[in-house]
């Protein structure tokens, strides 16, 4: 899908990019022959240092130089017309959650706002394509420029399992992670990578393929309450939940205030009418407590989701957000839980949701309560407790369904309904339309699919986006374009590029990568100016580790001003643009990024690095 479909992404990813630490340096441009492996690396020896072309001296006469005619620096790029795509991808689902395949793009209609859309872009994505797109050719460089096949395929989806390990009960958390360690030895793909994190911030594992680790994490995971009852209301006088206690708070229901003086007169007064008035004090000021403390537990919990969606954005590929939970109530705090959506969906992160309660019926009473509590007050706070565990789940299909996820609950196939909400479909469709008479207003706009021929199917897509505030500027628009390309491994063709990857070792734990970027300027857009042809071209050259964290990356803009008889020699040979990097012996992906600013349009490519150990 084109690089530019992400056009309403949100600053979460600028700060990403910052963290590639661009640099602005000087380029080798070097004649095609000079790319090719030198009589020792094509020998299997050890590959000598990349070596830069020398700069031509300026006194040399026109035709045999290129060094008035080519500069690096930043880039000031014209004002170019520039259309807003919005991108969905789309998983469909049978009654029993299976994919359904062989849809065609005259299956799907598309509405904004309840007007239907044009579709521009439309494509089928499998596991097994999602690699090709990566590894390309199914080649990487082991040793210095010699060939060989890849032991590892980089990353181009990754799950984040966060466990809410401070609302859960113990047997349905280990229910939870039992499943979850199914699927980390049965479902998960080469493309994968998969973190552990909790709403604790306990027994964590940021993203790996690597099984051991995974399992270890979720083995320690265990229920971590907060504050001071940790949750458990039978420990109070009287005993009281996070929901009952906001009733009071909040004067939405004063039987509920009659519920908990009637128990506060049984557990503190032994049911002597004449504290009343006491009873009533001690059940206002064990609301407060409860209150607070469920205050507290809502806070950690929409923090943490915050989190992991910020961890999420700055990764390369799919992503997806698994919420195990039982679910929470989240009063007064509906802004920023809407917040939560709104952020996720413009950096394209998924929210899936599992209810880890799996198929539960209503717990009418609690025999500790029954103790403690009033027996005339039984009934209504029966009530209580059935609203208070359907109120819980609220927030699993609000996040599930306003992020284009997947809500599964009420379901104690709870591995597979994991491998369903976690696991890579076998079909997902990527589609894009612009909008009609699109406006920068900031609002939400509202999405929804249909597949009118087919009924009863499970669609699962964004459910909307947040247009532009304002028109970008040329560098807003060219920056946000660049950094989608970087951060996304579809491959693009607008542009003919070719990458090519060398390293050798500087010792037992270094190494110099050196990345060439050759450009055909054959297929540029030259604009004819005072004689010269110009253009710009910026490079964007990304190194992400194994499992898609990012490690640094170089930005050169390629300024040209050449001559007629230099630009009919670059022509035919064209130009290779070098980015070295200072790097330890392990597995790499490189992303690279190439802009023609006249033409407006760039092309990708990926490729995988060995560095043996």
């Amino acid at each position: 899908m084109s690089a530019r479909m992400g056009a309403y992404r949100s600053g979460c990813q600028a700060s990403c990019l910052l963290a590639l630490a661009l640099c602005f340096t000087s380029f080798a441009a070097l004649p095609t022959d000079a790319r090719q492996s030198s009589p020792a690396s094509a020998a299997g020896q050890s590959p000598q240092p990349p070596q830069q072309s020398s700069a031509p001296s300026p006194n040399a006469p026109a035709d045999a130089s290129n060094a008035a005619e080519m500069d690096t620096h930043d880039t000031t790029i014209p004002l170019q017309s520039r259309v807003n795509v919005v991108p969905l991808r789309v998983v469909v689902r049978d009654a029993k959650g299976h994919t359904v395949e062989n849809l065609r793009k005259e299956d799907f209609q598309v509405f904004e706002d309840g007007k239907l859309q044009d579709i521009s872009h439309f494509s089928i994505e499998t596991p097994a394509s999602a690699t090709k797109t990566i590894v390309r050719d199914g080649a990487v460089a082991t040793s210095g420029t010699a060939m060989a096949a890849p032991d590892f395929v980089p990353p181009s989806r990754f799950v984040a399992l966060l466990f809410d390990d401070v609302h859960v009960a113990t047997a349905d958390l280990i229910r939870t992670r039992q499943a979850a360690t199914r699927f980390v030895n049965t479902a998960l793909q080469p493309t994968d990578r998969v973190a552990v994190y909790t709403i604790s911030g306990q027994s964590q594992m940021d993203f790996t393929a690597d099984r051991d680790k995974l399992e270890k994490a979720l083995n320690g995971l265990m229920v971590r309450p907060v504050g001071a009852t940790g949750g458990n209301s039978s420990n109070q006088c009287p005993p009281m939940d996070y929901y009952e206690a906001n009733l009071i708070q909040n004067n939405t229901d004063p039987t509920a205030l009659t519920v908990a003086t009637q128990d506060a007169l049984a557990c503190a007064f032994q049911n002597n009418p004449q504290f009343t008035a006491q009873a009533q004090m001690l059940a206002q000021s064990t609301a407060t407590q409860a209150y607070e403390e469920g205050e507290l537990e809502t806070q950690a919990s929409l923090r943490r989701l915050e989190e992991v969606v910020r961890r999420l954005s700055g990764l390369p590929g799919q992503r997806i957000l698994v919420l195990l939970s039982p679910g929470f109530i989240y009063p007064e705090r509906e802004y920023q839980l809407s917040q939560l959506i709104d952020q996720a969906n413009r950096v394209n992160v998924f929210i899936n949701t599992l209810d880890a309660r799996g198929l539960y019926t209503p717990d009418l009473y609690d025999a500790s309560e029954i103790e403690s509590g009033s027996p005339a007050a039984s009934g209504p706070r029966s009530l209580f407790r059935i609203s208070a565990q359907s109120a819980d789940s609220d927030v699993l299909a609000v996040l599930a369904d306003g992020t284009g996820g997947m809500d599964f609950h009420n379901n104690n196939d709870l591995t597979g309904g994991l491998q369903m909400i976690a696991g890579a479909p076998t079909v997902s469709y990527l589609i894009a339309f612009t909008p009609r008479n699109f406006k920068y207003d900031g609002k939400f706009h509202s999405l929804k699919v249909r597949i009118p021929a087919m009924q009863h199917l499970t669609i699962e897509a964004r459910r909307g986006f947040y247009a532009p505030k304002h028109s970008l500027s040329v560098d807003e628009a060219t920056k946000e374009e660049i950094e989608e390309a970087v951060f996304s491994q579809d491959v693009e063709s607008a542009l003919p590029i070719g990458v090519h990857t060398q390293f050798y070792k500087v010792d037992a734990t270094d190494a110099k990568l050196a990345v060439m970027a050759h450009i055909d300027l054959a297929h540029l857009r030259f604009e004819k100016t005072a004689g010269r042809n110009d253009d710009n071209v910026t490079i964007v050259t990304a190194l992400f580790d194994r499992d898609g964290n990012i490690i640094n990356g170089v930005e050169k803009t390629v300024e040209m001003r050449l001559r007629d008889v230099t630009f009919e020699r670059l022509s035919r040979t064209g130009v290779t643009v070098q980015t070295s990097f200072d790097v330890k012996p392990g597995d790499y992906l490189v992303r690279l990024v190439v802009r023609d600013s006249n033409a407006a349009q760039l092309s990708t490519e990926n490729d995988a690095v060995e560095i043996p150990y």
